[in-house]
């Protein structure tokens, strides 16, 4: 028996290893790529310039760094207040016969491929914006609308997790102080459970800054910068999923470079996640 524990711990030992192996690689194939364009034309000029325009050798990403936030930022202002309340709902409210029938739901939200919602947003939500509030309809409005739907599962989940790991203790202390259910919840079990909402919040921003094949289909990949919600715009994975398939030469390096900056922006994101979910509640 000793010998077999000995083997699977191997085994799942070298699984691990395996894993991190695979991330250095392509982490160590997407710089090798990327990086010497980035010096060739000078980092300020990569992560500042305004125009793309890879006909003329112009790879300008800042327009693409700014609509990536502005369509998280919509996604956000969409997907904090409801996927908070879901949360709350599920974790203090609802009866458990109730949430055995919901949490599946919910959770199906994460199963559905992202061309589907790219669909459903092209088909309902386009025509939807460009009727009542005018514009091409394709815009930074419809891809965050979209986005904030397709983040809700992973702030609902984590912040329930939050919500139902803290101590009965507090709960209890406050409903015995004379606070009311839902004074308690706000004032008590929220605050406590601050950290794993804060995470839940910024991986929902990074899958959202991720999203690729949704945002193709809606934001209408216009190369500017955005000054309005109804602006069609451009994200930096937009644009290496549209322009990967035919790019050549210092084209195809900028789209490996445009990777570079993403692949930092996330890695950023994680680990502030990371680092609020393992902060102890005092």
């Amino acid at each position: 028996m000793a010998m077999k524990e000995k083997i699977i711990e191997k085994i799942l030992l070298l699984t691990a290893f395996s894993s991190i192996f695979i991330l250095g690689l392509i982490t160590f194939f997407i710089f090798k790529e990327g990086l010497p364009l980035i010096l060739k034309i000078g980092i300020k000029a990569f992560l500042l310039g305004e125009k793309w325009i890879p006909s003329k050798g112009l790879f300008g990403v800042f327009p693409m760094i700014v609509s990536s936030f502005w369509v998280t930022f919509g996604a956000l202002l969409l997907g904090i207040p409801l996927g908070l309340a879901c949360a709350i709902f599920l974790s203090e409210l609802i009866p458990p016969s109730v949430g055995l029938l919901l949490r599946p739901a919910i959770q199906l939200l994460a199963a559905i491929p992202s061309v589907i919602y790219g669909f459903w947003g092209l088909i309902v939500l386009v025509p939807l914006i460009q009727n009542h509030f005018g514009g091409p309809g394709l815009s930074i409005l419809a891809g965050s609308l979209v986005l904030g739907f397709m983040i809700l599962p992973t702030i609902i989940t984590i912040s329930e997790d939050s919500l139902k790991a803290l101590p009965p203790t507090y709960k209890a202390g406050a409903l015995a102080l004379g606070a009311t259910h839902w004074q308690t919840i706000w004032r008590v079990l929220i605050p406590a459970a601050r950290s794993g909402v804060v995470a839940s919040v910024i991986l929902g921003m990074g899958r959202a800054i991720g999203e690729t094949m949704a945002m193709i289909m809606i934001l209408g990949n216009a190369v500017k910068m955005p000054t309005s919600f109804l602006d069609s715009a451009r994200t930096l994975t937009t644009n290496i999923g549209i322009e990967m398939g035919y790019a050549s030469g210092d084209h195809r390096q900028a789209l490996f470079a445009t990777g570079v900056v993403l692949f930092f922006i996330i890695m950023a994101l994680n680990t502030l996640a990371i680092s609020l979910s393992r902060r102890r509640v005092h």
